[in-house]
């Protein structure tokens, strides 16, 4: 009962902020076997194949989608969307476009981007350019946070402005490529997640570094490396000195580690099962691990007790716009007040 509640409760909430759920959805598209009760809500969906963002409830019904006809400006475009995080007060999505080098953000209540850093479309090292933007968020105090891969540094940017505050790593755009030299130079990072202690993790490609970063020193206090990673993505902390990431690979993993290098669980099925590029791993509140695979065109929880799928949104392999199908969901959130910079918010280090 609680579980119908907590769902109706949020379709009021989105009727009222001008998210107009799909009045078509009246039934959900979840793969067979999957378990609605796993999730604490709706998840948020960057679905970067089919240049949109989707509510999707528990049950796998659309309740939002964006852009729909009449929301975007004339001149403005909403390209491959790859990852979409909800901001700590839980009132605009802040969005990174990796291919297209822009990040923007959006109010759901206004359907309407409010906010743009970088050029549509021209990757650049300059003010207002970006070099393949990865996993873009917003602090408790408004700075947005952009780790930028190709020009090997990280961004700090006040929201509305087009000019860095500051940056961290490559003050220009090195000649020999982005090697792991923290915090002179980041190896192609392409994720930075508040930690508990007012750290960030940030996860380098290159060398598959992880490092917890102090964003107010702009000092790395140390760097490990994940056992059996070949390329880790979006590392992000589930419990004190526990951390998740996904292994961006064909056949991919997920896999919950310490900085002393031991793994205390390993995702990895292989055959027809086996993850695709799977580039997000979050932890429910359940103890459950929500993921999106990337290339497999789906989004799952996996059960870690035992290692089985049991939500599935997303045909397997079946790219797709109808209800239920995705084209390569390359990021996710849950929705407040369960969404991942809500329950950071008091403890994410600021400036």
């Amino acid at each position: 009962m609680r579980h119908r509640l907590a769902i109706a409760v949020i379709v009021a909430i989105a009727l009222i902020s001008g998210m107009r759920p799909l009045a078509s959805e009246q039934v959900g598209h979840l793969q067979p076997g999957s378990d609605p009760s796993v999730l604490p809500g709706p998840v948020l969906i960057a679905d970067r194949g089919n240049d949109r963002l989707v509510l999707v409830d528990p049950e796998g019904r659309v309740l939002w989608t964006f852009p729909e006809p009449g929301d975007l400006a004339p001149g403005e475009r909403f390209k491959v969307p790859d990852d979409a995080f909800y901001t700590p007060d839980g009132k605009q999505i802040i969005v990174t476009h990796e291919d297209d080098f822009t990040v923007t953000l959006v109010e759901p209540e206004s359907r309407r981007i409010v906010w743009r850093y970088g050029t549509p479309g021209v990757h650049g090292h300059g003010p207002n350019q970006l070099w393949n933007p990865d996993d873009a968020l917003v602090l408790p105090d408004g700075h947005v946070l952009v780790p930028d891969i190709k020009n090997c540094r990280i961004l700090l940017i006040s929201k509305g402005s087009q000019v860095p505050a500051r940056i961290y790593g490559a003050s220009r755009r090195p000649s020999g490529g982005c090697r792991h030299d923290p915090p002179r130079i980041f190896g192609s990072p392409n994720g930075a997640f508040p930690m508990r202690n007012g750290h960030y993790l940030v996860t380098e490609i290159r060398g598959a570094w992880i490092d917890e970063f102090d964003l107010r020193t702009g000092t790395v206090l140390k760097s490990f490396q994940v056992p059996g990673v070949r390329y880790p993505s979006d590392t992000n902390e589930i419990a004190p000195g526990r951390y998740l990431t996904a292994d961006y690979s064909k056949p991919g993993q997920l896999v919950i580690f310490d900085d002393k290098g031991h793994v205390f669980w390993r995702y990895q099925p292989g055959g027809k099962d086996a993850l695709d590029r799977p580039s997000l791993a979050l932890a429910l509140p359940n103890g459950d691990m929500i993921a999106n695979d990337d290339y497999n065109h789906r989004v799952i929880v996996v059960d870690p007790k035992t290692d089985r799928i049991v939500w599935q949104y997303g045909a397997t392999r079946r790219p797709g716009r109808e209800p239920g199908r995705l084209n390569i969901p390359d990021g996710l959130d849950l929705a407040p007040p369960h969404s991942l910079l809500m329950r950071h918010a008091a403890t994410m280090g600021t400036p």
